[in-house]
């Protein structure tokens, strides 16, 4: 993502017949626009960022004589799923965008240079510099997808999760009998008691998925902002109590909240005897025993997870992450360092004042010294020991220091 550059400001006089010594009159440059990331409930995946990866956002137009305002630069808004939120490139969150219509600006659009007009003073009667714009953020983005469903049916691989989600939606999941069919999560939407919920088909979770088994951390990460759980059991398998166990660990380890989510537990397959068998012999409370194939128990569960939706609070969430710039600027405060030979100055007071100025033109060039001054630049570089003639360096700019 790339904010656009500011426009630069213009360095121009007044020239008008009868007019002598006119005066400057340039205007400001234009503002670069800014990248800006919206959810809207109209884009379903981050499929369209596979085959475009560089987003630009135009630069703001130069200013011109007769102090005409170079034109901002329009906003580059990009629709996103809701749900998306996006990490810069140390993993640090830029921009959570968890409901529809929420907006973050990823990478700001550069301030437009100032004009020679705003230089002009009883002393420097024609200036004849003005400032260059700032350039707009960049950096890199990665955008990951937490599906925003108010339930998620969770369990071991093949125990049925996508054909319940067949039965209670008119989602259409494929469905077959091997191992991590679902390789993404899917999503229905479902009513029932007059309640209508959406529902994600969270693919099957198997020992060690906190630790990325299985594709674990892919899976799990889509459960954090549901409302309540589902477990579904294959009842026909050899331990469906032990692989609930097993579920259960797996989203303790990656969140122990996950644990506190109403929740209800769905064994499947009764149409089959052993399944039936297990049944009888059941006495927990908590458990419904549906066929996912033949519809058995299906409208019971339905009436459980509404019931659920209708009284369960909002899912806590692990405290928010510090939001972060995508490309801050320098360190706030003035700082001189000696690496080597040269003398390196940070700080982003001085960083933005060399990069607004033409150090080509004289005028230019004598603001940046006193500028220096203004700011403490000098002071600092010579209580750190710096010579006449020794190298300093300022962002990407090198010279010799000249007291």
């Amino acid at each position: 993502m790339r904010g656009g550059h500011g426009g630069k400001g213009s360095a121009s006089f007044r020239r008008e017949p009868f007019v002598p010594r006119g005066g400057p009159d340039g205007g400001d440059g234009g503002r670069g626009g800014s990248v800006i990331l919206r959810a809207s409930n109209e884009i379903t995946d981050l499929s369209r960022f596979r085959r475009r990866s560089r987003w630009h956002a135009e630069a703001g137009a130069d200013g011109a004589a007769t102090r005409k305002t170079g034109r901002n630069a329009p906003d580059l808004v990009i629709d996103v799923p809701v749900g998306t939120i996006a990490l810069d490139s140390a993993g640090a969150l830029v921009a959570d965008l968890d409901r529809p219509g929420a907006s973050a600006v990823v990478a700001r659009g550069g301030l437009g240079g100032r004009g020679n007009v705003h230089f002009k003073s009883s002393t420097r009667r024609a200036p004849d510099y003005a400032e260059q714009g700032l350039s707009g953020d960049e950096g890199a983005l990665t955008l990951d997808l937490k599906l925003i469903a108010d339930v998620g049916l969770v369990g071991p691989p093949n125990a049925g999760k996508s054909s319940l989600l067949r039965a209670l939606t008119a989602a259409r999941p494929k469905v077959a009998d091997y191992p991590f069919t679902t390789l993404d999560p899917q999503l229905g939407v479902a009513e029932a008691s007059g309640v209508r919920f959406v529902i994600a088909d969270i693919p099957g979770l198997i020992e060690g998925a906190a630790q990325g088994a299985g594709l674990g951390l892919r899976f799990l990460r889509h459960v954090e902002r549901t409302k309540a759980l589902v477990y579904i059991l294959d009842g026909s398998a050899p331990g469906p109590w032990k692989d609930l166990d097993t579920v259960r660990e797996e989203l303790k380890q990656f969140s122990p909240l996950l644990l506190e989510r109403p929740h209800v537990i769905a064994v499947n397959k009764v149409d089959l005897e052993p399944v039936r068998r297990l049944r009888a012999r059941t006495r927990r409370r908590d458990v419904l025993f549906i066929s996912a194939r033949t519809g058995e128990g299906v409208p019971e569960l339905g009436a459980a997870i509404a019931s659920l939706v209708a009284s369960a609070p909002p899912p806590e969430l692990p405290a928010p992450a510090k939001v972060t710039r995508l490309r801050p600027r320098g360190a706030s405060r003035l700082a001189v360092e000696k690496k080597g030979d040269v003398f390196v100055v940070q700080g982003e007071a001085v960083e933005r004042l060399l990069e607004r100025l033409d150090l080509e033109s004289e005028g230019g060039l004598a603001r940046f010294q006193s500028e220096l001054d203004r700011l403490g630049v000098n002071a600092a570089l010579e209580s750190a020991g710096v010579k006449p003639g020794d190298a300093v360096r300022i962002a990407a700019a090198e010279f010799e220091y000249q007291p």
